[in-house]
This record gives structure tokens, sequence and C-alpha cells, in this order.
């Protein structure tokens, strides 16, 4: 029999899932990591430590359901939202990544509807300037940590790092891409006047796709 597992990247662990042809639940592992607060309103992540516990929990959910990696037909990511994972030319980590609950950047919030305008944002990315949103924390690394900034050659969501390391594809679906302040929602693109607006290059986005998109098969060495 086939089976298909989903991994779902959270706050505090990364659960995974096994699931047969027929609905069944197979198996179930979750894997935990630490949270970082070095400050008042930090909120980060090694983003290595998802990959690390991700593999384990990929590995321990087949051994204790008994059955066999090559029985695998397919791997689903969910996970957290808004997180801000910057990687340099060479698809390293710049920095430990900034996440949703995160809320250093209000001057950053300000900043945006100042250069972009509040009219203009609701009308191309549907919502307001949150600490929460993923530009506001670029434009906080690009503020506070400018020798990182320029080190940075793309930006990802938690989730699609992890793909990305299992991978080696770089992608983001719409559906998290809403949810950076700077996809235009209507025409399901980067926003080249929010980019402009804010002093952002739009080649630090990556590549968009719908969430039920292939993006790849597992790296060998996975």
């Amino acid at each position: 029999m086939e089976y298909v597992i989903g991994v779902d990247l959270g706050t505090s662990a990364v659960k995974v899932l096994l699931v047969d042809r027929n609905g069944q639940v197979r198996g179930e592992w979750t894997e935990s990591y630490p949270l970082y607060q070095p400050h008042s309103g930090y909120s980060e992540q090694r983003p290595d430590d998802w990959v690390e516990k991700t593999i384990v929990a990929l590995r321990r959910v087949w051994e204790t359901a008994g059955v066999s990696p090559e029985s695998i037909a397919g791997i689903s990511f969910s996970g957290q939202m808004h997180g801000l994972v910057l990687l340099d030319g060479d698809g390293n980590v710049v920095r430990n990544a900034i996440l949703w609950n995160d809320t250093r950047t209000t001057e950053e919030c300000r900043e945006i509807e100042e250069k972009v305008g509040r009219d203009q944002l609701l009308s191309i990315a549907k919502n307001e300037a949150l600490e929460g949103f993923t530009l506001p924390k670029l434009l906080w690394v690009k503020n506070h940590e400018p020798h990182l900034y320029e080190r940075a050659r793309v930006f990802l969501l938690p989730k699609d790092y992890v793909r990305f390391r299992l991978t080696g594809h770089m992608a983001m679906d719409v559906s998290d891409a809403a949810g950076t302040l700077l996809l235009d929602i209507k025409t399901k693109t980067w926003s080249e006047a929010i980019a402009r607006a804010v002093g952002v290059d739009l080649s630090l986005c990556p590549p968009l796709v719908e969430a039920t998109a292939f993006v790849g098969t597992l790296r060998p060495e996975v």
C-alpha cells in the first residue's frame, strides 16, 4: 500500500502524520525545538533546528508505523506563516528566523504606511501593516542589521526553507505569500509598487506556486 505524509512546522514543534490511501492515520510523530527570545518582543528560531527535527520525525513515523520509506508516495508541507528566513547566495542561513509572533517591527510598519500609503497597501496587499507580517521583518533587518541584509539573496517562509533543504527547490505558495505584505493579491505576483516604495529588491522574492503544486523530490542524501 502507498502512503502520504503531512509535515506541519509549528511554532514549538514539527508534527508529522502518516496516512494511507483510505484516509486512515497509520502513524504520527512530534519533535520539539527551542524558541529564542533575547529581548522583550523578540521571537526567533534556528532554521536548521526545523530541518534536523523534521528529518528525525519523518524517520520515526515510518519506523513506528512499520512501513518502508519506499512506500511513501508524497509529502506535503504546511506550517507557521509570516516568519522571515534569509539565505545568502549559497543557500546558507544569514541569521536566525524572525517568527510571526515577534513584535519588534512597529517602526517598520509605520515606515511602510508612510512610503507605500495605507490606501495603496490595502488595495494591493489587502492587509494593513502589522508586526506579524514578513515585510516589516525584512525592513527591520535592513535598518538594524545592514551587513546581514546585504548578504541576503532570497527570503523564504519557515516551511519553505524546510522543503528547500529536503528537495533543493525554492518556492513559496501564494496563500502564504499573501501574508508577506509583498504580494499583489489580484494578480498573484510580487508587487513592484510596494517593493519599490520601501526600497526592497524583488530579486529577494522566491518563485511563486499554487498550494497544490508539485515542487520536486527528496534529495538522495535526505
